[in-house]
């Protein structure tokens, strides 16, 4: 079997994992994954552009020795997180001679994380290069993508960008470029969900970097290679803009289905005003779903029982992840029921901090639906409306 090549002495050894389910113990993957890495020939040094998840040091080995590598003189490390970095340190017992090639913040974390001696490292500052002969690699800092020290390397001949994290899909496919843009599109933007979307003002940035630097090709450290840059760039340039959708986002639990009855009225009023509606019951329901849906909504409700005066912890929880991804949404409340005393909605409110949204009225009630709950719930849909049109979504 041959080692994939994406240009001319430009190989992909890194590992597939169709298997993996769960990332950091947090994130599903319903695609399984890949650990890009890529072997960079040059006429006289041999480089290695990101190492593999420790699990699949095996595959990287055994890649290796199909692409008859006999030395490595540099391991680029674009990223320290160990999905990307934890062979690195297998590898430079293989290979002793080889160097580790990153910025300040890199070898400071590689150092600290993989105990790498200091002596092994090279580390390059924005825009410095290093030649491999024919091949010449430079590196460009992109911090928060979603690390501090994060990088990316141009080949600059073959005009080839590694951008690490950067325009990653958790993806895995036999196929090393792009063929199911549709599939690529709606992994990308998982991935940047559960993971960019905190970053996307910084990420402005660095896109904005891109344009100055003369590429061909994105090859990412998960999942497939794009020979078309722009199909992903735009779609990362739509998400991290300031522009919202005509969409209202509810997670929701209900424990005595009081409040499954509150979404599904308000559900019907809102789409009845030509609003889209995406309801996520939390006990079921897939983070990265929800994730993918706070990437363009303009509204988030949280719907909640109260559970000893305070949210439900599955209400909590989905709080606690909207303000962490810090959506771009530009409206949210809650909605809920509660039996004999309430204080989730400003246990709520106050977890939202960092997407600072402007608050409309909740809806809280006590037991079952009323008349009058139905009635503050046509209202909240018409204040949303009303939002949505002051924004011209509507």
């Amino acid at each position: 079997m041959t080692i994939p090549k994406i240009k001319s002495n430009i190989y992909c050894v890194g590992a597939k994992d169709y298997d993996r389910r769960l990332f950091d113990d947090l994130i599903p993957l319903p695609d399984g994954t890949s650990y890009n890495a890529y072997l960079v020939v040059g006429s006289e040094k041999t480089a290695l552009i990101d190492a593999v998840d420790g699990a699949k040091f095996y595959v990287l080995q055994k890649n290796l020795k199909k692409a008859k590598v006999k030395t490595i003189d540099y391991l680029v490390s674009n990223h320290s997180e160990q999905d990307h970095s934890e062979s690195i340190a297998k590898l430079i017992e293989i290979y002793p001679k080889a160097k580790v090639v990153t910025n300040a913040k890199g070898k400071d974390h590689l150092m600290v994380h993989l105990h790498i001696p200091e002596e092994k490292f090279i580390v390059k500052d924005d825009g410095e290069t290093l030649s491999l002969g024919d091949k010449t690699l430079q590196f460009f800092n992109i911090p928060w993508v979603h690390w501090p020290e994060t990088m990316m390397t141009l080949a600059q001949e073959d005009k080839i960008i590694f951008t690490c994290d950067l325009f990653g899909t958790h993806l895995a496919q036999s196929e090393v470029f792009v063929v199911d843009k549709e599939k690529t599109f709606s992994s990308a933007k998982r991935y940047y969900a559960e993971i960019m979307m905190p970053f996307r003002k910084l990420i402005r940035k660095h896109i904005k970097k891109l344009e100055g630097i003369d590429f061909e090709m994105i090859a990412p450290s998960h999942g497939p290679v794009h020979q078309d840059p722009e199909f992903i760039i735009n779609a990362y340039k739509d998400w991290i803009s300031d522009d919202v959708k005509n969409e209202v986002v509810i997670p929701y639990v209900s424990m005595h289905h009081s409040v499954k009855e509150m979404v599904e009225y308000l559900t019907d009023a809102l789409s009845e005003r030509g609003i889209v509606v995406k309801p996520f019951n939390l006990t079921v329901t897939d983070i990265g779903e929800l994730a993918m849906a706070l990437v363009d909504t303009a509204t988030i409700i949280i719907g909640s029982p109260a559970v000893l005066t305070g949210a439900h912890p599955s209400a909590v929880y989905a709080t606690f992840l909207a303000n962490a991804l810090r959506p771009k949404a530009k409206f949210a409340t809650v909605i809920g029921s509660y039996g004999w005393k309430c204080q989730m909605t400003e246990q709520i409110v106050g977890m939202l901090t960092r997407i600072r949204p402007e608050l409309l009225e909740p809806v809280v009630i006590r037991g079952k639906m009323t008349d009058e709950g139905r009635k503050a719930l046509d209202k909240l849909a018409e204040t949303i409306l009303a939002k949505h049109k002051e924004l011209k979504l509507v």
